[in-house]
């Protein structure tokens, strides 16, 4: 009974973070709030200009208006903690908290994967199949497209919280990480985690496998067909239309092979710890700023509202 009532006795963790630069914790907080900020204010940004204007309600902007408004909900999982824990000092989290932030950071990272998925089909149809776009690319199943994105990832993660709230953890209570990451989080346990372990490699193959294997296939589509354009000027403007989105792709899952690939090396845990803070800040925090500059629609529609907010802003000083 001491035993059982000792493994019980954790009750939080201990996200290590940037423990080893406690000289630079103040610094670290203004950095990491202004990236904050600037992710929220860049996708917000994003939806508003996509919702506005009726020439954006296109397949292509409605499953970009998706993206945004995860990548929103993907950086609020972690940064707030995580300013938090540089502002205060405190560095715990509880078993649950980190429990619930795992599993919801882990479902939108899942949602993204399809997302991504369904942009690159769309551009696929777009590109290659342009003259059944219209017909294939409907309401209804861009709607279904996000739908499913969306619920992919709620059932991944909301099978592999099950088996893992089944855990045990009986210390050490230290995640030498900036988030609960689930493979250092199994690790504390004190029970058998072989299941689990299993568990989460097969839902990661089942559920991010294939839309993977979905955007390559696409893109790989997509290249044979620019590159059968004659002119270069037909194959800059097929480009254009989709280079945007590739840049994201390549962010967001170089730099997930990246951690993973790094993750199996005790050695490189520093550097793991470096990249994995990129996988989680840096795409949400350029995938704005790479839509916005290299996207014309985008860039018209901000040049209007900016246009339009100097205007109103004239016309009432005029009233004065």
């Amino acid at each position: 009974m001491a035993d059982w009532r000792k493994q019980m006795a954790i009750t939080e963790f201990l996200l290590l973070g940037f423990r080893e630069l406690p000289d630079l914790q103040i610094l670290l907080f203004l950095i990491f709030l202004v990236i904050y900020m600037a992710t929220v204010s860049g996708n917000t940004l994003i939806v508003v200009l996509i919702v506005a204007p009726q020439h954006l309600h296109t397949p292509m902007y409605f499953f970009l208006g998706n993206l945004s408004c995860l990548e929103t909900s993907y950086t609020t999982t972690i940064l707030p903690q995580m300013l938090a824990s540089l502002l205060t000092g405190d560095r715990t989290i509880s078993v649950s908290g980190c429990i619930t932030q795992l599993y919801f950071f882990g479902s939108l990272a899942g949602t993204e994967c399809c997302l991504l998925a369904a942009m690159s089909y769309d551009r696929y149809l777009a590109i290659c199949k342009p003259l059944h776009y219209s017909t294939l690319m409907n309401t209804r199943f861009c709607l279904q497209l996000a739908a499913g994105s969306w619920l992919n990832g709620v059932l991944a993660l909301t099978i592999f919280v099950l088996f893992l709230s089944q855990l045990i953890f009986c210390g050490p209570n230290e995640i030498d990480y900036f988030y609960c990451d689930p493979i250092p989080l199994i690790e504390l346990s004190c029970r058998d985690t072989h299941l689990v372990i299993l568990l989460d490699f097969i839902l990661v193959s089942v559920f991010t496998l294939p839309p993977f294997l979905l955007t390559l296939t696409s893109y790989v589509c997509i290249i044979a067909t620019i590159l059968r354009i004659p002119s270069i000027t037909g194959r800059q403007k097929a480009f254009s239309t989709c280079s945007s989105h590739l840049i994201v792709v390549t962010i967001f899952y170089g730099t997930i092979m990246i951690v993973y690939l790094l993750q199996k090396h005790d050695t490189l845990r520093d550097l793991n710890k470096v990249v994995s803070l990129c996988y989680t800040v840096l795409p949400p925090l350029v995938n704005p700023l790479i839509y916005s500059l290299r996207n014309t629609d985008i860039k018209e529609a901000l040049s209007k509202a900016v246009s339009k907010c100097g205007f109103h802003k004239k016309h009432a000083e005029t009233l004065r």
